[in-house]
């Protein structure tokens, strides 16, 4: 049994991508199956190799792994063989038609009422005609020429599938400069590394359908293939139009950590719940038939409830690489229940150890500078905060909010955050003091 994830490097993975690529990961290591990557880089004009070696640092930031690994552009002279193969047994065609001929044809069968497939006319042309508009420069490109049946498979997670091919256009498989497309490339490569499952999104359906039949011109037998629904965004839209914001680079620099991302991706579609955990965690839950034929909704707030819960459980030294120099397992303990993401906590080590922006408070004053007389001197502990507070509700008479929202805003310079009971004592007395200060400067 083998599978592969096969990228295209020309931008950045996305929460989809990386779903797919889960899912292969999942299916390989649970069954023991060789698990191959395959970078589809033969788009030249937008694959970049910043991107490809982006796609290997964020698989391997999400705990993810392969067997082994290859590039189709390093496989160019495979692709024309296997094309010569199709040339030969009359599976493969060469058409001359320009692209504004195309459009022609597309147009007048639209007005007939008729589908806008491709007609065949390149089949008409002769030896001779092709010969002749060669030797005047022209390049054909060719098309594959589909068996016109309906190809049918046992899908891994939507069940029977078919797709009529006489409702689909002849694919081109090499364009006029010789470049193979990825319809192609992909067939010659699974059948050459003896590829047995394919994993990958719902959005390929169809493709499948022209990629099997192919498959089945070049010799191959025994494919298998699984098509995951697509995520829709939280209002059931296409997650497409948001798919910039949700990069895992873009959630890696907003201090999404991996476990949020692929605990939430792994429940996706399916009737567990979802719980933050890294891909080996995953394993034993995990069951490619029971996802649900539906497109599931990625929810971002959903994915941020699983980053807080793993957060507020991180030990100090699971947490301790993320958090500023000087930072403590005290320090770590006090704030980490207050985080949603992970570079918060520079804000409330600014908070404890370094300069906050004043909150100006000019009608507390008064108060401010009672309280200010009344903080008691260090040793500070965790027994400090209500004492002073205490001595401060007898002094003025406030209480509740109005005794402590002030203090809060002037010790912190935010109305809420972790407990001041723990918090005071990292502030110490000199910060305190001066903070209570009412021209407390920035």
């Amino acid at each position: 049994m083998k599978l592969r994830f096969a990228p295209s490097p020309t931008g950045h993975l996305h929460v989809g991508n990386a779903r797919i690529a889960l899912a292969n990961w999942l299916v390989a290591r649970k069954l023991g199956a060789e698990l191959v990557l395959r970078l589809d880089d033969t788009d030249t004009g937008r694959s970049k190799a910043e991107f490809a070696d982006a796609i290997e640092e964020d698989l391997r930031w999400l705990g993810l792994d392969w067997d082994s690994m290859f590039r189709q552009s390093d496989r160019l002279p495979l692709y024309a063989a296997a094309a010569e193969r199709l040339k030969k047994s009359g599976h493969l065609y060469p058409c001359l038609e320009t692209e504004e001929e195309l459009n022609y044809k597309r147009e007048l069968r639209l007005k007939q009422g008729r589908p806008p497939i491709y007609d065949r006319g390149a089949l008409k042309m002769t030896a001779e005609q092709l010969a002749r508009a060669m030797e005047n420069g022209k390049r054909p490109h060719w098309r594959f020429k589909l068996s016109m049946t309906t190809i049918e498979w046992q899908d891994g997670v939507l069940g029977r599938r078919g797709v009529k091919l006489s409702a689909i256009s002849d694919p081109v498989l090499i364009r006029a400069d010789g470049s193979p497309l990825y319809t192609f490339t992909s067939v010659v490569d699974d059948l050459e590394t003896r590829v047995t499952h394919v994993v990958r999104g719902e959005d390929h359906v169809t493709n499948t359908g022209v990629q099997l039949d192919i498959w089945r011109a070049l010799g191959g037998k025994g494919l298998e293939f699984a098509h995951l629904p697509l995520l829709t965004d939280a209002d059931g839209g296409p997650l497409s139009k948001r798919i910039g914001s949700l990069s895992l680079r873009q959630l890696r620099r907003d201090g999404v950590e991996a476990a949020a991302i692929t605990g939430y991706l792994g429940a996706l579609g399916t009737s567990h719940d979802p719980f933050p955990a890294r891909p080996k965690e995953l394993l034993e839950g995990f069951d490619l038939g029971a996802v649900s034929h539906s497109s599931p909704r990625f929810d971002p707030r959903q994915m941020l409830a699983l980053n807080r819960k793993l957060l507020h459980a991180m030990s100090f030294e699971e947490a301790r690489a993320q958090l500023p120099p000087g930072a403590d397992a005290t320090f770590w303990e006090a704030i980490r229940e207050n985080l949603d993401l992970m570079p918060e906590a520079k804000h409330w080590w600014d908070v404890v150890r370094g300069h906050i922006a004043p909150i100006d408070q000019p009608e507390e004053a008064g108060f401010l500078a009672q309280a200010r007389e009344l903080l008691p001197q260090e040793p500070f502990d965790g027994a400090t905060w209500t004492a002073w507070t205490d001595a401060v509700k007898a002094a003025t008479g406030r209480k509740g909010k109005a005794l402590f929202m002030p203090l809060r805003l002037a010790l912190t310079g935010e109305d809420h955050g972790p407990d001041l009971k723990t918090l005071l004592p990292l502030i110490g007395r000199a910060r305190a003091v001066e903070r209570l200060r009412a021209d407390f400067p920035a």
